[in-house]
């Protein structure tokens, strides 16, 4: 889909991979960036960077893991007629962590956001979208979609929900020319690691040693780039395409290494 005057929407805007993506599609010539986010105060400042180079950005605070917040800020969109062209839903969270460390309101909060956050919103704007017969969707995930390690048991699982939404939201969309695109990555630069600090030793070994970290405006040109040739799939960096490749021939070997290299916790 061409971006140059569309309508884009961007969930979890704020800062890191989600600040990135709506940057660089303004670089691409969107429209107007709709960015959604909790902290208003960092909305304005990738609000006011995109304005710098001559972008048009508006903010929308809200909290995507509550639905009837979801429900009402995709009703005060539609009022002002921004229904949006593209949908990228890339709010995130979770720490990585065993199940049984894990309390059962970290589990419901890792599943709300991403997997019901991007289910409700899409939801919200799919009539629009259906009417019009036009737009494009980009679910943000992570390798934890397609490949499983030790000691991040719940954020995996809502990873592979979002993995199911967007095989399942494809199917339905068949008879639209409206895309679906699923992205999947390894480790990123971004806040999240100074948050949640006790997660980044839990990335197995063998992925440290071979796959480079990705910078948040990789990521940004690459949702970009996938966006316009409508790709159902965006991996990197080539190495994870590679590793990708090698899963499909021998899954049980992949996910061995993954097993494997990966955390134990310490004991004694």
């Amino acid at each position: 889909m061409e971006i140059k005057g569309k309508t884009v929407l961007v969930t979890g805007a704020s800062s890191g991979m989600g600040a990135a993506i709506a940057k660089e599609m303004a670089l691409a010539g969107a429209g107007e960036l709709l960015l959604l986010a909790r902290n208003e105060n960092e909305l304005k400042k990738v609000a006011a960077e995109i304005a710098s180079f001559g972008g048009k950005a508006r903010i929308f605070p809200v909290d995507l893991s509550n639905p009837d917040q979801v429900t009402a800020i995709a009703e005060r969109i539609e009022r002002e007629a921004i229904v949006p062209d593209i949908i990228v839903n890339n709010a995130g969270g979770g720490q990585w962590k065993f199940l049984d460390d894990t309390s059962p309101k970290e589990i419901q909060e890792m599943m709300a956001v991403p997997y019901f956050a991007t289910a409700w919103l899409t939801r919200a704007f799919l009539p629009a979208m259906r009417g019009r017969n036009s737009g494009h969707i980009v679910n943000i995930s992570s390798v934890g979609s397609r490949f499983v390690w030790p000691g991040a048991t719940a954020y995996i699982a809502a990873r592979w929900a979002i993995r199911g939404l967007t095989q399942a939201l494809r199917a339905d969309l068949h008879d639209y020319r409206i895309g679906v695109t699923l992205y999947e990555s390894a480790e990123v630069e971004t806040p999240y690691w100074l948050h949640n600090p006790s997660s980044r030793e839990r990335i197995p070994k063998i992925a440290n040693m071979i796959i480079p970290a990705l910078k948040p405006e990789e990521v940004g040109k690459a949702v970009v780039a996938g966006v316009r040739a409508n790709r159902r799939l965006i991996v990197i960096p080539f190495m994870m395409k590679l590793i990708y490749v090698g899963h499909a021939l021998f899954p049980w070997l992949v996910q061995w290494l993954m097993t494997s290299t990966g955390y134990r916790p310490k004991t004694g």
